[in-house]
């Protein structure tokens, strides 16, 4: 669990290089408490952002990503990466972010980021708890922004 205080502070999470596309959603009243991981849709569904703690880590870190655009209409099933659900293509599918001005890297994943609600219902289902499934969700978010990314946490 963490806590953002100002809009400022939530801004300072993103790289510098995503700040400029950053929006909050209308109605965003702070401070905001943060169980596991903040994710939002901007209002055009271009961008998805996630704010998130790194095992560890101190401060927040964020990701600004764009939706693939260019997908196939076809409803076969995909898997997020990181929650491991399935879904059709318009829930599953390639969110990307730039790594630098010439570089970009892809990952399949739940179009909203709302893996940790499919993995309460999931284990719900199941009778079991969910707070290891969340670990685990935080570890595959803080391993992408490591490895694909080059983002260091303090």
């Amino acid at each position: 669990m963490f806590r953002i205080e100002t809009e400022k502070e939530l801004l300072s999470a993103f790289r510098s290089r995503d700040r400029k596309h950053v929006e909050l959603p209308k109605g965003t009243q702070l401070p905001l408490f943060v169980r596991d991981y903040l994710a939002w849709v901007d209002p055009y569904g271009v961008r998805v952002f996630l704010v998130f703690t790194a095992p560890g880590g101190k401060r927040p870190t964020g990701i600004a990503f764009r939706r693939d655009q260019q997908g196939d209409k076809v409803l076969a099933p995909r898997v997020c990466d990181w929650c491991r659900a399935s879904g059709a293509s318009d829930q599953v599918g390639l969110l990307t972010t730039d790594v630098d001005s010439k570089r970009r890297v892809g990952v399949n994943l739940c179009l909203d980021l709302r893996c940790n609600e499919r993995l309460e219902a999931e284990m719900n289902r199941a009778g079991r708890s969910v707070v290891d499934e969340n670990k685990h969700l935080i570890e595959r978010m803080s391993r992408f922004a490591s490895e694909a990314l080059g983002m260091e946490f303090s």
